[in-house]
């Protein structure tokens, strides 16, 4: 901890292959979605709609894909602080996140990994695995961060 109470940020000499970054739960309601969809333009009723959902094929509403992979970010940001430092992130959607219109939602458990170092851009390599409903919804989740 800083002196001011928060989490001290890492640094690239700090940091090793191996190290986890704290674990974080979240949960993605309907009202998520909306925001979400206004904000992005995707106004796919898939997003929104349970009967189109449902028609379709999918178990009701899903989350957007690029929120699922922004939200999973979250856990390298907070643990990096600095949201600019992560230079490169990428990953491929592999389940669904059903997100049932019951007040509580889905929830998506992100944890990660420090997986590689590079002493000479003075990067890591974060992996990050997110799930819901117990199955990964994020393949192949990675984030390259430079570090102070």
């Amino acid at each position: 901890m800083s002196e001011s109470g928060r989490p001290s940020r890492p640094t690239f000499d700090a940091v090793q292959v191996g190290d986890l970054l704290p674990g974080r739960d979240f949960a993605l309601l309907r009202e998520d979605l909306v925001r979400y969809a206004g904000a992005s333009g995707d106004l796919n009723p898939i997003h929104w709609n349970a009967r189109v959902a449902t028609e379709v094929g999918l178990p009701d509403v899903i989350a957007h894909g690029m929120l699922t992979m922004a939200t999973a970010a979250r856990v390298v940001t907070d643990w990096c602080g600095d949201p600019g430092a992560v230079i490169e992130y990428g990953t491929r959607f592999t389940s669904t996140v059903p997100v049932p219109d019951d007040g509580v939602g889905a929830r998506v458990t992100v944890s990660g990994t420090v997986a590689s170092r590079d002493e000479q851009a003075r990067t890591v390599r974060v992996d990050l695995v997110a799930t819901c409903r117990g199955e990964r919804v994020l393949g192949k989740a990675q984030a390259v961060v430079r570090l102070p």
